[in-house]
């Protein structure tokens, strides 16, 4: 039977009247006469309530008991139709409440692991599949995908082109120490690290392009900042300078903001983000700060009662308290520009007058939730490229057509990479990586 059904989150459009809604029963309570259910629909949970002397009315009193003790004995997680009433409701911080008229069910739960109470993290892992449904999972996914629709608006309105990049390659884009390598009918294989070396090849024949996909890095590392299968926003534009790339990162980590705060209130509400300083971050003009400078006031304040990093020289790169420390000293996220090209990538282009500094930035989140961004202007000179490759102990046979972009009309270009789960943590409010993706894969982790 066909029956029309409303969105948990549409029903401010439908007060007073009765409606049908397909949900989960998150959660019951109740005594006497009353009864209530937390209901979850993917899009908002609501409280719907059953009073016993209506059923009793509506259905006579044999049914009216059997429908309400149904309701009654619902156990978490089972699906169920509910009809009725919408109200709003001053009490309830979504406004509006259901007057229960009627329920079916549609398939039981029995046993349901997740019980309210208090679970510990690697027994909630082993359930990720089920953990998803809880609220506070709920709200990070709502807002994982508010960034996700809101790159897409933005890029298009900057008059980008989504382009695809492969996922398995013959070649690294950077670290080759990082990689997970398959066998490719005899030949090795890579998981991608980043689609840049072909969006670059997109950009020359579309103009400004984005990418959007998995990559993959086989980083043996623990930290609440990685994990090794995450997804990259990553993009290529040619005819800009290096600052003005820095204006248009900057532009586009404002509108992911502002984006959430548009299409996620009430996800930024039940994880209690302070949403004053989202707002301030979209309003307040991001920091610049060269790597050399940065190094210097790590330096100043390294004696500072609260500071908890370890000592720095020029030339050394920055651990995660270094990272916290910069960008909260300056309260906004914040670009780091012009690092060693000791530890940088063989495709970024040097300072000017300077070949040991390149032209780079990462943006650095306040709060401690550290690089969001890495980007830099790409080195165009064939052979200065040809002999970077060689320096960094790679094989120009496997970045053969990346160098042939070289010889046939290089132009100036910048392009930057975002990493969408740190960008989630950042906006969210969520200190750990793993629950900023649906199903996390780490070290010691690939299942469910």
């Amino acid at each position: 039977m066909s029956r029309k059904l409303i969105s948990i989150a549409s029903v401010k459009d439908y007060v007073g009247q009765e409606v049908t809604i397909g949900a989960w029963v998150a959660n019951k309570s109740g005594k006497g006469k009353i009864a209530f259910l937390q209901l979850r629909d993917g899009s908002a949970f609501f409280q719907g309530v059953a009073f016993k002397p209506n059923f009793i009315e509506k259905f006579g009193e044999e049914d009216g008991l059997e429908k309400f003790d149904l309701i009654k004995h619902l156990s978490q997680e089972t699906s169920v139709y509910v009809t009725g009433i919408v109200k709003e409701d001053d009490r309830s911080k979504f406004g509006y409440e259901l007057d229960i008229t009627n329920i079916e069910v549609i398939g039981q739960s029995n046993d349901y692991p997740i019980t309210p109470k208090e679970h510990g993290t690697d027994f909630l892992m082993d359930n990720r599949h089920l953990w998803l449904r809880s609220r506070r999972q709920t709200a990070i996914m709502q807002i994982r995908n508010a960034i996700i629709y809101a790159s897409y608006e933005f890029f298009d309105k900057n008059g980008f082109v989504k382009f695809d990049s492969p996922i398995l390659s013959g070649n690294a884009a950077e670290n080759t120490t990082e990689l997970f390598e398959t066998d490719y009918f005899g030949n090795p294989a890579f998981l991608s690290q980043s689609g840049q070396l072909y969006l670059e090849a997109g950009m020359m024949a579309l103009g400004r392009v984005f990418d959007f996909g998995p990559v993959f890095r086989a980083e043996k590392s623990k930290t609440r900042r990685h994990l090794t299968e995450f997804w990259m926003m990553d993009a290529e534009y040619p005819f800009l300078s290096h600052e003005e790339s820095l204006d248009l990162q900057e532009a586009y980590v404002k509108a992911l903001i502002q984006g959430v705060l548009d299409r996620a209130p009430q996800a930024l509400e039940l994880l209690e983000r302070d949403t004053d300083l989202l707002k301030k971050y979209i309003a307040e003009p991001f920091k610049r700060v060269s790597y050399d400078d940065a190094i210097s006031l790590l330096q100043e304040h390294e004696a500072d009662e609260d500071t908890d990093y370890e000592h720095v020289e020029h030339g050394d790169d920055f651990g995660s308290p270094h990272e916290t420390w910069i960008s909260n000293y300056f309260g906004v996220p914040t670009f780091v520009v012009n690092y060693p090209a000791s530890f940088k990538a063989f495709y970024m282009k040097p300072v000017p007058g300077n070949p040991e500094r390149v032209l780079c930035a990462d943006l650095l989140a306040p709060e401690g939730y550290g690089e969001i961004i890495g980007g830099s202007e790409r080195e165009t000179d064939y052979d200065v490229l040809m002999e970077k490759i060689k320096a960094n102990g790679l094989d120009p046979k496997d970045y053969e057509f990346y160098l042939n972009l070289r010889q046939y009309g290089s132009v100036p270009h910048c392009g930057f990479g975002l990493g969408l789960e740190r960008m989630v943590t950042f906006v969210s409010g969520t200190k750990h990586i793993r629950e900023a993706i649906p199903f996390p894969r780490m070290l010691h982790r690939i299942k469910p």
